[in-house]
């Protein structure tokens, strides 16, 4: 990450891996305690499925090194994914009171 736009990205991305596991409830802690729970389930399965990107993409390279920073962007574009996928999953088909 040399230049200031790297920084930036890099930043938004992992604000967004944050607002696409939030999940919200009635209070703070409750808040808290769902996104929390939101990540601890779906990091095992993004990190898993990063891992064997990351050493694919090292194979492809002749066993070049990924920069850090490269690696945290595809987890948190795999957790972002998955963040959404598993919203969806978990509000759908329910009722907000909206008649």
């Amino acid at each position: 990450m040399r230049d200031i736009r790297s920084k930036i990205t890099f930043t938004l991305s992992a604000i967004l891996y944050f607002l696409f596991n939030l999940r919200l409830a009635s209070s703070g802690v409750e808040t808290l305690k769902a996104t929390s729970w939101q990540i601890a389930q779906t990091a095992p399965y993004v990190a898993g499925l990063t891992y064997v990107i990351i050493a694919l993409l090292q194979y492809m390279a002749d066993g070049e090194k990924l920069p850090w920073d490269r690696r945290l962007r595809l987890f948190f574009a795999f957790g972002i994914i998955a963040g959404l996928l598993f919203g969806i999953y978990e509000y759908a088909g329910v009722d907000v009171g909206i008649k």
